[in-house]
């Protein structure tokens, strides 16, 4: 079974207005693929959908046309990503065909959790007044989110009870992670695997091994409370955050570290690992989220552990062998890498295989 495109069919793929991260570009990819490779009639729609400048300049390269408004005709498709800001315009149309593309499981719930003021206001308020004093945030407002809100139970509840989720005619997945929870939430409509794929020419960027040094590179962003106490417990290690990082300065790092450490939530299949990976590190990463399947972070068990206290001498370890023997352990990621320069042509694959044109 596939998603029916017909001749006058119109899809809508639904992104926020000049905004630039891992998740709308691939919004962009979407319609930019459907129209190249598929012939189909796809659009971009943005939200605000009055904004005076959606198309992010980073976007332009991809020359995807872009509506004000969406044509709700039982023919049409519209495309929205699983944040709730972007998911909630469903309730507004009553014949287009309604399709969710779940590009996390987390993101969903932690952008309902935070659309209420409600929600976590004491630690918000002390927040931005210790940024205001000190330039910094007294709390991680996600971990905090995760251990007040988000259990799988909860999780799998706050979909069997959301409207816009069950309306939806098909769901998208970019993760076995996603797949597998909406099972876990009695999804009754079609699934179909649909993931994501490193900028092309991100995969031609050559790394000199040999440029290599003893440094490990992490997110601050993610599992930071957990990462803090490596870092502690290892004080002649050199850990790099890669944080207010331009992009150029981000691969400069991932190119001479040997090491890239992960221990956020992988809400998704997430870029840095993958990135991190192609410039030549050892992957070390929790077990959390999509990183727990090997189908999403396909790296050798040994370089996966869960995030207790009493597994850090063992991550520690896992560093000093990477820094060690290097030249032999930054090839067991040779699949991985393999695997990740395959996504593109992938990515087209799934597509054909998920919209199906018919010809009445």
């Amino acid at each position: 079974m596939s998603i029916k495109i017909y001749s006058d069919t119109k899809v809508y793929v639904v992104a926020p207005a000049n905004t630039a991260t891992g998740g709308p570009e691939l919004l962009h990819q979407l319609v930019y693929h459907l129209r190249k490779e598929l012939s189909i009639d796809a659009y971009m729609y943005y939200l605000p959908n009055n904004h005076p400048n959606p198309v992010h300049e980073a976007y332009r390269k991809y020359n995807n046309p872009f509506v004000r408004n969406v044509d709700d005709n039982c023919n049409n498709l519209i495309i929205v990503p699983e944040v709730y800001g972007m998911i909630s315009i469903l309730g507004k149309y009553k014949n287009i065909r309604k399709v969710v593309w779940w590009l996390s499981v987390d993101n969903f719930f932690l952008s309902k959790i935070f659309s209420s003021r409600k929600n976590l206001f004491i630690y918000r308020s002390l927040n931005k007044l210790f940024y205001f004093s000190f330039n910094k945030q007294l709390f991680d407002m996600q971990e905090l989110a995760y251990k007040k809100y988000l259990s799988l139970d909860n999780m799998v509840n706050y979909v069997e009870k959301e409207p816009f989720v069950q309306e939806a005619d098909y769901h998208l997945v970019q993760s076995f992670y996603a797949k597998d929870f909406l099972k876990k939430a009695n999804i009754r409509k079609p699934i179909y695997f649909l993931s994501d794929y490193l900028n092309e020419n991100f995969l031609k960027i050559k790394t000199n091994i040999s440029e290599k040094k003893d440094i490990v590179a992490y997110n601050p962003k993610k599992g930071f409370f957990f990462t803090k106490k490596i870092i502690k417990a290892a004080p002649n290690i050199k850990f790099i955050p890669i944080i207010n990082m331009a992009r150029d300065e981000v691969i400069k790092t991932l190119q001479i570290a040997k090491v890239y450490i992960d221990f956020g939530n992988h809400p998704g299949k997430d870029r840095l690992p993958r990135e991190a990976a192609i410039l030549n590190c050892c992957v070390i990463t929790g077990k959390k989220g999509a990183a727990k399947y090997y189908e999403d972070v396909p790296i050798p068990n040994e370089y996966k552990f869960d995030d207790k206290v009493e597994n850090i001498p063992k991550i520690i370890n896992k560093i000093r062998d990477c820094f060690s023997n290097f030249e032999k352990r930054y090839k067991d990621f040779d699949s991985y890498r393999d695997i990740i320069k395959q996504e593109p042509k992938k990515f087209v694959s799934d597509l054909e295989q998920i919209f199906t044109k018919i010809n009445i």
